[in-house]
């Protein structure tokens, strides 16, 4: 095995406090009564846009909701960009140890500028080679594993991620799947399960 590519919330971080202000933000400049908490995101992690409306708010047209989604944006990586989000226990130790070995990759169903704000925050960049997301290519996570490999010729890779869609993910892209089980989500079928982000340097020893 010679790269490991990485989701993102409920991986390496939990960014849900961050989150839920800056959608309550949102919500109370354009006079919408609704509230968003931490607990309201976690079953939404790692959904696409469409997806995440229908869940939070499905009382609104889609065209308000997606207008709602470019406000939220700009405040989000604002916010995530000065404040960032909670990394998990050892994560940065880890991925210093893991990048003297492998190489490391993200792929997040997130809009363009978030994967930017996490790296602006916690200057963790330096140890990733490329990153993907739909926001710039429109294409679904499993697609983004599968161009992140053919763009950097990975012929040997596995995903990490915390859902069953991630588990799908890796499935399209044709790898393992390592189940981060401290997470968002329940997986059933992975091929690898951690409790704690530092289990990496024993499952890739």
């Amino acid at each position: 095995m010679e790269s490991i590519i990485f989701d993102l919330d409920g991986t390496l971080w939990d960014p849900r406090e961050v989150v839920a202000g800056a959608w309550n933000t949102v919500l109370k400049k354009n006079g919408i009564q609704d509230t968003v908490t931490k607990e309201d995101l976690k079953g939404i992690m790692g959904l696409q846009q469409k997806e995440i409306g229908e869940k939070l708010f499905p009382h609104l047209p889609e065209q308000q909701y997606l207008e709602l989604t470019k406000q939220l944006s700009v405040v989000k990586y604002e916010r995530l960009s000065r404040e960032g989000g909670k990394l998990y226990d050892g994560v940065e130790a880890v991925l210093e140890k893991l990048a003297q070995k492998y190489n490391l990759y993200i792929v997040s169903n997130c809009q363009e500028g978030y994967i930017e704000s996490f790296y602006a925050y916690h200057k963790l960049d330096k140890y990733f080679l490329d990153f993907e997301n739909p926001g710039r290519t429109g294409l679904s996570k499993g697609e983004n594993i599968k161009l992140i490999m053919e763009r950097n010729q990975l012929e040997d890779a596995v995903y990490v991620g915390d859902t069953a869609g991630d588990h799908q993910a890796a499935g399209v892209a044709g790898i393992p799947f390592v189940y981060a089980a401290y997470g968002f989500g329940e997986v059933d079928g992975f091929d690898y399960s951690i409790r704690r982000f530092e289990e990496l340097l024993e499952l890739f020893e």
